[in-house]
């Protein structure tokens, strides 16, 4: 380590915007891999996961569901506005991103448009009752008919949110949804898990690579760059997490057997290593991941100590991205950045559409 890993500089690099990505592969399972090693890499497509991985390994994937957290609509004086919404903070109550945003007083009220694909009499409104200083969003009380919750609502009023930099993209919204997906709340999509499709995880599943689910609802904190100087003191926003007794007591008979514990994605990483540590806050057994259920803020960057994730499944990450920090601190900054160099050599496609890194357990970093 060095102090120039901690450096926020260091995580910067110049990628072509021909090669982000805008639309995903199909079918999902024939994206490029690059398969890191201890000492080499190599480039595959992702069905090779098959070959790659060993019976006995445990996959841990995050099913977590979007929600069409997008909604159109305008303000009693007739000003189109959109929101992005965040979070719940009850069933009629949510932390939203607003544009534009000089426009959403305290007590401003706005009234939101069906989607084009459903047809609905119900009115949604929604009164702005403060603002968040955290997120520079607001907080939105929704106009809800008795015992109907927003979400309830979503499908017809609401869009799934691509993100920001899929600005020229043709496709569906279940395309932006994992195979997977189950529980319903986060905002944007864990991409890692986009490249399994129902026929690659059933032949996992007869190699005997175990699978075991994680729901961590991905949040705003996903696209937010890291903007301090010294990575050290950046406050990461929190997520909700859930680690049921069902997934922990897969990844203690895995590791009891000498089996290996591979993460899909940076969000899977963030889920189990948060439960390590809020487990370890807590006293417990060290050596040991306890079910947990509630909010992590873990900002893992390199000199982090791994407790429980030993290989991972990632896309590529926006520069000077907590997620790019994450990636580092399993391999090390000056490998990756080496990698995402010939990533942009070969062409691969990058973000949340585009292709995937394998990395092994042999190549991640000792404690």
């Amino acid at each position: 380590m060095t102090d120039i890993d901690w450096s926020i500089e260091a995580y910067n690099y110049e990628l072509p915007p021909e090669l982000i990505a805008q639309n995903p592969v199909i079918p999902r399972d024939i994206s490029r891999l690059m398969v890191v090693e201890s000492l080499t890499h190599r480039h595959c497509i992702f069905r090779d996961v098959v070959d790659l991985l060993l019976p006995g390994d445990l996959l841990i994937l995050n099913n977590t569901r979007v929600i069409p957290a997008r909604l159109y609509g305008k303000k009693i004086s007739g000003a189109q506005v959109e929101i992005l919404l965040l979070k719940p903070i009850s069933n009629d109550t949510w932390l939203a991103l607003v544009k534009p945003g000089k426009r959403f007083i305290t007590g401003a009220k706005i009234e939101f448009e069906p989607n084009s694909s459903s047809t609905c009499d119900y009115k949604l409104q929604a009164t702005v009752l403060a603002n968040d200083r955290e997120t520079g969003g607001r907080i939105l009380q929704f106009d809800l008919p008795q015992e109907v919750s927003l979400l309830d609502l979503l499908p017809k009023f609401g869009h799934v949110p691509f993100p920001p930099y899929v600005t020229d993209s043709q496709a569906l919204s279940e395309q932006y949804q994992t195979v997977y997906s189950r529980v319903a709340g986060a905002i944007a999509a864990p991409t890692a898990g986009l490249h399994f499709t129902d026929e690659l995880l059933e032949k996992l599943e007869k190699k005997n690579i175990e699978q075991a689910f994680i729901t961590l609802h991905v949040g705003i904190g996903t696209f937010r760059p890291v903007e301090v100087e010294d990575i050290t003191t950046h406050n990461i926003h929190s997520e909700w997490i859930e680690v049921s007794s069902t997934t922990v007591e897969k990844i203690n008979q895995t590791k009891a057997k000498g089996g290996r514990i591979i993460a899909v994605g940076t969000t899977v990483v963030r889920a189990i290593e948060g439960a390590s540590l809020a487990n370890e806050n807590h006293g417990n057994d060290k050596s040991l991941i306890k079910p947990f259920c509630g909010d992590t803020n873990i900002f893992i960057y390199p000199g982090y100590k791994w407790r429980v994730v030993e290989g991972l499944i990632t896309n590529f990450h926006l520069p000077r991205s907590s997620l790019l920090m994450l990636v580092s601190a399993m391999i090390g900054r000056k490998r990756l950045l080496n990698l995402y160099e010939e990533a942009i050599s070969q062409k691969y496609r990058f973000y949340s559409f585009g292709d995937a890194m394998l990395i092994m357990p042999s190549a991640r970093v000792s404690n």
